[in-house]
């Protein structure tokens, strides 16, 4: 009998890949960092915007050891976060490492990236050392936002908010790689119709990333819940059936990379800022069936489009392939519709932080490791 999405109860997959996750460090850490395989992902790409951010191979190594000391069962693979103090000889010896990748954050436009990039151009030579290294560059696709002080922009300028910031940042994207043409490069967390068409746009070095909460959000949605405010923010119902169709129809350009970006309930509510992150770890997988069941019946993809080979592909095939790493475990799990409820916080006796999931209280799919 041929696979039909929208009446399976339970579905079979190969563990998944997350090609972007947020792990923390110290207490946060040991919090989260169990969450993977709680999720059914036994391999994951970590992001370094620690305090401070990971700049030096000595410095990923060991946050790497600390994380495998909290579960040695996932799979890390690692990257640097790009930063004025790296030369060409830091890529080299990161690749001798076995580290995977470089993470770029435009100064300011999100959690710890105080220290990031104002202008690519003096990145060129580290660009250069990467491509001959086969190292890839992650970019966090948006300009930040003009200061409200700034004056007003003419139409060829116009001013950056967080609606238009990743739309703007695509001429980047698309000059970055007509210098680095062999360079592998992700475009993280794609939020945007322009996203999506730009990405596809681009030759086989070029993917991008789709997140759990982007793929079920809208702006309406954060704007009324800290609990799913992320950067980039979610954007119109136009742009989420974008990412939806991208997905399913991709044939590989597309795939999961969840940003799982935990915070202390605290910082989520009261003070002067709220914390940009979505936490989704725990339940990814079963957050992307729902959006994907929800994209069938409102007739955004058809049915017979999320076959199981596409289901693979996104969960873990498409991004191991493009990050050439296998899963050597060869693990499993079985996901079961709608027979778990997402818990109210994320919590530990001993343990001073408290998050919030995504989606608390609501019914999504369960896990079971065979």
């Amino acid at each position: 009998m041929a696979f039909q999405f929208t009446k399976a109860e339970e579905i079979e997959l190969p563990a998944a890949f997350d090609a972007h996750v947020h792990l923390r460090d110290g207490e946060m850490s040991q919090l989260v960092t169990p969450t993977v395989r709680m999720g059914g992902v036994n391999q994951v790409y970590v992001m370094p915007n620690l305090v401070p951010p990971v700049t030096t191979v000595e410095q990923c190594l060991a946050y790497r050891e600390r994380l495998r000391a909290i579960d040695p069962d996932v799979d890390y693979l690692m990257s640097l976060y790009l930063h004025e103090s790296m030369t060409p000889e830091t890529i080299i010896a990161a690749k001798k490492a076995g580290i995977v990748g470089v993470k770029s954050y435009p100064a300011g436009v999100t959690t710890n990236s105080s220290s990031g990039v104002l202008s690519y151009e003096p990145f060129y030579p580290i660009f250069a050392e990467m491509e001959k290294q086969g190292l890839i560059l992650n970019l966090h696709g948006e300009l930040p936002s003009t200061p409200a002080s700034a004056p007003t922009t003419s139409s060829s300028s116009p001013a950056i908010t967080i609606l238009n910031a990743e739309p703007a940042f695509l001429p980047t994207l698309r000059t970055l790689h007509s210098h680095f043409p062999s360079l592998r490069i992700i475009l993280e967390h794609c939020s945007t119709a322009s996203a999506i068409t730009c990405v596809q746009s681009l030759g086989p070095t070029v993917s991008g990333t789709l997140t759990a909460h982007h793929l079920s959000l809208t702006v309406d949605a954060w704007a009324g819940d800290p609990h799913s405010f992320c950067k980039p923010v979610a954007k119109t119902p136009e742009d989420r059936d974008a990412l939806l169709a991208a997905a399913v129809r991709s044939g590989g350009k597309f795939f999961l990379g969840t940003d799982s970006a935990p915070h202390d309930v605290r910082s989520k509510r009261g003070g002067d800022m709220v914390a940009a992150g979505v936490f989704t770890q725990r339940h990814s997988l079963g957050y992307v069936l729902d959006a994907l069941m929800m994209a069938v019946e409102r007739g955004v993809v058809e049915e017979k489009e999320v076959t199981m080979e596409v289901l693979e592909g996104f969960f873990g095939g498409w991004g191991r392939n493009f990050y050439g790493v296998e899963d050597e475990r060869g693990e499993r799990v079985v996901l079961r519709r709608g027979k778990e409820v997402v818990g109210d916080m994320l919590e530990k006796e001993g343990l001073g932080p408290r998050v919030v999931p995504f989606r608390r209280g609501e019914k999504t799919w369960s896990v079971e490791w065979k």
